[in-house]
């Protein structure tokens, strides 16, 4: 093999896999870590889903989501703020993820198999009658009363919030130096989708070999959920394990960590919503973003809760809906992995900015309107879908699946690509404040926009009476704003690079100039 052609192949080695033999005792640990938080995270949101929305309703989600979570991460990060106070960052991780531990344990051995005699009838049927009539879709009684299920959707969200966030990224943070970052967390997030691809098969096998002859569904469900929560506490185990692991092989290593040399985070400012709003409307460019960042939320919110309706007429047992969304993860992890490494990258250099920002409203918008068409001319269209041997139903839920598998694929391949190289041709001001107040104002006004709106549509008879077609004109609308965003964003964004790359450009001829005299 010649010199020339030697150089190239190591080029095309770095760009696939920028590691350094030496590193892998670091970078495999840490892989592996978050695979198994990925592969708990698939698994619970699927159980989680199936529950809530099996015994209770999926208008419950955004209830349980804005007064059951929201609540549910305040009082956990206070909590953690003191005992950051107080204890080693190692005994910290530990003490974090131990209620998690115990939580799965005890709801699969106690809560879950006497949910019946643990229902707060009395308070529930208190509420059915002092409520108002115009808060009966907020099914508040039924939330009280089966408490378990809501309790589990709750702390399994928690678990992405908990640790994802807060305990990998920090860890992750806490002893990678800039230069590996750049290599090595890109490989974090390609790596941990494939949990999802493992996990979807995993809840579809267990849920399928609980069928057993003479098992009620409630039995046939505990039977699942003891092999579900079986997997994940051991998942658990086994993260702890590794951070035990790296604790003492690793980070004595000054190969791989030294707290002098590890990267120094800039404080990123706080801000409140009302500041966050402030901000953002005196820059047209960070705006744009912002929009981006809420439409995606309140859109991909809407259409999940529906479809999720859908899917409790047509599974309408536990079982079977926790099947079908086990085969859904397993669909989102191969769709997403495939997008990551072969669309991503390729429609970026082919068609720039712009339309590789539009790819995923454009996606969003076509299969959600197939979508909501379905639902709303179901009975029309039934004769000519039976012709294919399916129901109008089953089509909803393909259309809801499809929607959600695109969608997903394409935020973590091109959205999120393209919002943060949009912040790029910003100065440094710029991108700190505006990415805080866009954190703020865009990412959780988005999150809890869509369950807001769902639950403002309960309230009204009308709205409550068709609340398919309201929502499909919805997320439609809040779709068009999104690509009308992206547009606007585009423009000033090619403006802007070529703005600063001409002055990159008159500096380097400058320099060069002078290097010359």
């Amino acid at each position: 093999m010649s010199k020339a052609t030697t150089q190239e192949f190591g080029k095309w080695r770095s760009r696939l896999w920028p590691i350094h033999n030496f590193e892998l005792k670091k970078l495999l640990p840490m892989i592996f870590m978050f695979f198994l938080i990925l592969f708990n995270y698939t698994v619970l949101r699927d159980s989680k889903d199936t529950m809530l929305v099996s015994e209770i309703s999926n208008l419950a989600i955004p209830v349980v989501k804005i007064f059951g979570t929201s609540l549910g991460a305040i009082l956990f990060l206070l909590i953690y703020s003191k005992m950051a106070n107080l204890l080693s960052k190692p005994a910290l991780f530990y003490s974090s993820i131990a209620p998690f531990i115990g939580f799965f344990c005890l709801f699969s051995t106690v809560l879950y198999p006497h949910a019946e005699a643990l229902q707060l009838d009395r308070l529930s049927d208190w509420i059915q009658g002092v409520q108002p009539s115009w808060l009966a879709g907020w099914h508040l009684d039924s939330i009280v009363r089966k408490w378990p299920y809501p309790l589990f959707y709750i702390v399994s969200e928690l678990w992405g919030t908990v640790c994802v966030s807060l305990l990998f990224w920090g860890f992750a943070n806490d002893i990678t130096r800039v230069n590996e970052a750049k290599r090595v967390y890109p490989l974090f997030g390609l790596f941990g989708n494939f949990a999802l691809m493992l996990a979807g098969p995993s809840v579809t096998f267990f849920s399928s070999i609980s069928n057993k002859p003479g098992f009620t569904e409630q039995q046939a469900y505990g039977l699942t959920l003891h092999y579900l929560m079986g997997l994940i506490v051991l998942s658990a185990a086994m993260i702890v394990a590794i951070y035990a692991w790296m604790q003492k092989n690793v980070l004595t290593d000054p190969r791989f960590y030294s707290p002098d040399e590890v990267k120094k985070k800039k404080d990123k400012p706080k801000m409140s919503m009302i500041e966050s709003f402030k901000y953002l409307a005196q820059s047209r460019y960070l705006l744009c973003i912002a929009i981006l960042v809420l439409a995606y939320g309140m859109a991909i919110n809407l259409v999940e809760v529906t479809w999720k309706g859908q899917l409790k007429e047509y599974y309408t047992t536990k079982n079977a809906y926790s099947a079908f969304m086990g085969v859904f993860s397993g669909l989102t992890g191969v769709a997403t992995v495939f997008s990551m490494l072969f669309v991503g990258g390729n429609m970026m250099r082919r068609f720039g900015w712009t339309a590789t920002a539009l790819f995923t409203p454009i996606v969003l918008l076509i299969t959600s309107i197939g979508f909501f068409s379905f639902i709303i001319f179901q009975d029309s269209l039934g004769g000519m879908i039976a012709m294919f041997g399916i129901t109008p139903l089953f089509m909803a839920v393909l259309f809801g699946a499809a929607q959600n598998i695109l969608s997903k694929a394409a935020k973590y391949s091109l959205f999120d690509p393209t919002k943060e190289m949009a912040y790029i041709p910003l100065d440094q001001e710029q991108k700190v404040k505006g990415k805080a107040a866009i954190d703020v104002a865009g990412a959780r006004l988005g999150k809890s926009g869509g369950s807001a709106l769902q639950l403002g549509f309960a309230m009204v008879p009308i709205l409550a009476a068709n609340m398919v077609p309201v929502v499909g004109v919805f997320v439609i609308g809040i779709t068009l704003a999104w690509i009308a965003a992206a547009k606007a964003l585009g423009t000033r964004f090619n403006a802007l690079t070529e703005q600063r790359e001409a002055e990159e450009a008159k500096k380097t001829v400058s320099v060069e100039g002078a290097a010359t005299a």
